[in-house]
């Protein structure tokens, strides 16, 4: 069974054009996609904490995103 929403032809198209993008173009998407991660994740964040403030959903994130030992390294003299 395929679960993709695309199919194989629309997919061959959507190589072809990544293939035919210059490499700037390919890495800002990449750039684009990781900060609407980033985004979508301290969204879910702010629901899940609604009183903190930008500040502590940052942190939350980055800790999450580094793991507690390098944000420990990174921030431990922010006064977190």
């Amino acid at each position: 069974m395929n679960r993709r929403d695309t199919t194989k032809d629309a997919q061959k198209v959507l190589v072809d054009i990544y293939r035919q993008m210059p490499p700037a173009a390919k890495i800002e998407r990449i750039f684009d996609a990781y900060q609407t991660g980033r985004l979508l994740k301290m969204a879910g964040l702010k629901l899940q904490h609604p009183q903190a403030s930008k500040e502590q959903i940052w942190r939350l994130w980055a800790r999450q995103h580094l793991g507690n030992e390098l944000f420990e390294k990174v921030y431990e003299s922010d006064g977190e």
